[in-house]
């Protein structure tokens, strides 16, 4: 089996022609038999860029969403509209209220919409906690158990408490995709909140026996230190990583860098980017 990424929204543009460049991600998943969207990005570019690359959002067979931030996620009516109503597989925690907070600024960051307004647009929700076939050959991670010692939460990440407080956000809700293929399994981002090698590690240990050819999507290398970055990358190559198309959360200066470090095997998954996989 074969399967088409197009990836329809992105911080920058790799296509020169018409496409809209925005602070978010959305990637079309085609394996010829079903056809998904994980996220929506900020609903600034996806209608346009899916006009631009020829997806019609009108054959979703459903929506993924992988976690409940706003450039994740904003663009759901519009999806919706688009294909008049389809399965959204989403964990229950993404529509909590969510805080970016850094330097004594918290700014809101959360689903823009109430599950009850996208529901009447169409959005039949479908809660996803464990690992899960939602298709054949196409499964969901479900909650990423946090067990390496060199990938912690990110602080700015926050919960408002009853107290006035303020909790970290642990993204239970972080949620990727993965598509078996014939050339082994491809594993598409949302932003890799839980890290990259504890995804990495759980889709290992639920589908032990097919390697991982490919990853796609943001890996939130961006706001890694330097110990983070380098134990990342020998982790990568211990999976024997064939692939790697970093975007998003990325951020340019460690795309340069794992670029420098894998040279043929990595891409920059800009909007516009169509890949086999």
């Amino acid at each position: 089996m074969e399967c088409t990424l197009t990836v329809l929204c992105e911080n920058s543009v790799a296509f020169p022609h018409g496409l809209i460049g925005e602070h978010g991600w959305a990637v079309h998943v085609d394996n010829g038999t079903h056809r998904l969207l994980l996220d929506t990005g900020q609903g600034l570019g996806l209608v346009n860029n899916s006009r631009v690359m020829g997806v019609d959002l009108s054959r979703l067979d459903a929506i993924v969403i992988s976690h409940g931030h706003y450039d994740h996620t904003s663009g759901l009516p519009e999806a919706l509209v688009a294909c008049g109503g389809t399965d959204v597989y989403i964990h229950p925690d993404a529509f909590v209220d969510r805080y970016w907070c850094k330097d004594g600024e918290c700014r809101e960051i959360g689903i823009r919409y109430k599950q009850g307004y996208l529901e009447s647009l169409g959005a039949r929700f479908k809660p996803v906690v464990r690992f899960t076939e939602i298709f054949p050959r196409m499964y969901l991670t479900g909650e990423v158990p946090r067990v390496s010692d060199f990938e912690p939460p990110d602080r700015t990440m926050r919960l408002p408490a009853d107290d006035g407080s303020w909790q970290q956000d642990a993204l239970k809700d972080d949620l990727s995709l993965i598509v078996d293929t014939d050339r082994g399994l491809t594993v598409v981002l949302g932003c890799a909140h839980v890290g990259l090698i504890n995804i990495l590690n759980h889709v290992a240990a639920h589908l032990p026996d097919r390697p991982i050819h490919m990853i796609i999507g943001g890996t939130h290398l961006g706001f890694a230190d330097q110990r983070q970055f380098d134990a990342t990358v020998a982790a990568l190559d211990r999976f024997g990583i064939q692939e790697l198309g970093a975007s998003h959360c990325t951020g340019l200066a460690n795309c340069a860098r794992l670029q420098q470090k894998f040279g043929d095997r990595f891409f920059f998954a800009a909007a516009g980017t169509r890949w086999k996989c």
